[in-house]
């Protein structure tokens, strides 16, 4: 597996390139809290100034309309007791708080609760992120009240993001679930394929979960395999992203084309098929990875990687070149 420079910086399909990110260059993925400040332990007192981040579940609390949204003190808002309160890190020196509220708790008047995936466009990319991480340590904490092993009541840990049982010592940390996601080309063409689950018209890119013992790589070529019968080659990774919905980590690939004919896994794919540049059904929205590298498609962004001498469908990853 070779990976290589991603797009020019003036390239921003979907809004995911910025050439501020430091880890890709020119890689900004949306609900990336990588610019906060998360180190421990969490302040003691709460500056006059801080970002709240108030939860319903799975939603958070925004304002009606379309205005920016700047996660101040809303929390004065609420008298009920929250059912947790979590130091979520430093925003260019603001703390950052998440606040989980019962789920009977009602907006107040002129507010919402909403998905954080329509903060888009309403907060910045940095809150964004923030938001998603809120959301992520909030069902750490409420999926943690007891230890696995012995059954006692865990405790946060002040020194670290964790949990530790205070009677058999077991440390627990957030749950992070890796799943790869890959394009596939042959050509002018792009493998896709749509799960029973999604809207109708909907298609997106093979996806799934990395099993335990295996590698990332390896997972790649097993679950195209899986779920659509053919095999790749040319393994090259783009860039990933945080998934809060709830805990994945989206690690992405393009390949190109071995060998095969589709065959759909009826017990995970509706349908799967090889689409046309210029040519797409209905994609999925513009805050996703899949989205991302699908642009890239559409943009002929993988036009510049070399095509790799193979022979039936197997490569040296020696071999594999990037962008020229």
């Amino acid at each position: 597996m070779k990976s290589y420079p991603p797009p020019p910086p003036d390239y921003l399909p979907s809004g995911l390139w910025s050439p501020a990110y430091a880890g890709i260059p020119g890689y900004l993925p949306f609900f990336d809290s990588g610019q906060l400040d998360t180190r421990y332990p969490a302040p003691v007192t709460c500056s006059e100034t801080c970002y709240w981040f108030l939860f319903r579940g799975n939603e958070v609390l925004v304002p009606e309309g379309d205005g920016t949204i700047q996660f101040g003190d809303t929390h004065r808002l609420f008298s009920q007791t929250p059912l947790a309160l979590l130091f979520i890190g430093m925003s260019g020196g603001v703390p950052c708080y998440a606040v989980a509220l019962d789920s009977s708790v009602q907006p107040p008047e002129n507010f919402r609760f909403s998905d954080i995936r329509g903060l888009s466009g309403r907060t910045s990319n940095e809150l964004l992120g923030v938001a998603a991480r809120a959301s992520h340590l909030l069902l750490f904490d409420r999926t943690t009240k007891f230890c696995g092993s012995c059954g006692a009541g865990n405790l946060l840990k002040e020194s670290e993001l964790a949990k530790q049982c205070p009677v058999c010592g077991q440390i627990i940390y957030p749950r992070l679930s890796p799943a790869i996601i890959v394009l596939v080309r042959r050509s002018d063409e792009v493998l896709l394929a749509r799960s029973p689950g999604f809207p109708p018209g909907m298609y997106s890119l093979i996806a799934g979960f990395v099993e335990p013992g295996e590698t990332i790589e390896h997972a790649v070529h097993r679950e195209v395999m899986e779920e659509t019968g053919i095999t790749i080659c040319d393994l090259c990774y783009i860039g990933s992203q945080p998934w809060p919905f709830p805990d994945s980590l989206m690690i992405g690939f393009v390949a190109s084309y071995a060998a095969g004919t589709i065959r759909a896994d009826p017990a995970e794919i509706e349908d799967a098929g090889w689409f046309k540049r210029g040519a797409l059904p209905g994609l999925p929205g513009p805050l996703s990875l899949s989205r991302a590298l699908i642009d890239m498609f559409e943009k002929d962004s993988f036009a510049r990687l070399n095509t790799v001498s193979r022979g039936e469908g197997d490569v040296s990853p020696g071999n594999l070149t990037g962008l020229s």
